[in-house]
């Protein structure tokens, strides 16, 4: 079994103020993944960070939720985080681990804080992971434009020294076909 993590996907990064790059796409790309987990009977994951501590983005506000343009099913889990890496201190790994998942691909925003923070938390975890290169996103950087940003990371990714799991940064068409 699998699993596809799709973190941060909230309002609250996805406005006029803080646009993200190619946004729509990234949508559309999730939303293909999530069915196609679903139909293989896999599991979907969605981790939602919730920035009480920050004074932002706290639970059950508009910023908050979800994207409304994915698509979701009560089957679908949802972990709540409190900082970059979705598994400090949630029940990211007991879930992973209750349900017998060795193979995780993951999605999400922002490319440069929670996705970089979650994946190489769950490298040192030992797992299989697969990034989908454009399956991430994030805003531009007082230095860096998003799109060199996203370039970077994905590079930077699949240079990591695997530890006893294996990592890969592929585009969504080529994990798409494959799977």
């Amino acid at each position: 079994m699998k699993a596809l993590l799709i973190i941060d996907m909230q309002n609250t990064s996805f406005t006029a103020a803080t646009p993200r790059f190619d946004a729509d796409a990234v949508i559309q790309r999730i939303n293909k993944l999530s069915h196609k987990f679903r139909i293989n009977r896999d599991k979907v994951i969605f981790i939602q960070h919730d920035g009480t501590r920050e004074d932002f983005c706290k639970p059950d506000t508009f910023e908050w939720e979800i994207l409304s343009s994915l698509e979701r099913v009560p089957e679908d889990v949802v972990v709540s985080k409190k900082a970059n890496d979705s598994f400090y201190r949630t029940v990211l790994l007991d879930e992973l681990i209750k349900s017998g998942i060795n193979d995780i691909v993951i999605t999400g925003c922002a490319t440069d804080f929670c996705v970089d923070s979650t994946i190489k938390s769950a490298l040192v975890k030992d797992f299989n992971i697969v990034v989908i290169k454009g399956g991430h996103t994030t805003a531009d950087r007082p230095n860096l434009k998003a799109e060199l940003v996203i370039q970077h990371y994905n590079w930077l990714w699949s240079q990591l020294t695997p530890t006893l799991g294996r990592i890969n940064v592929l585009d969504f068409e080529d994990y798409f076909r494959n799977e």
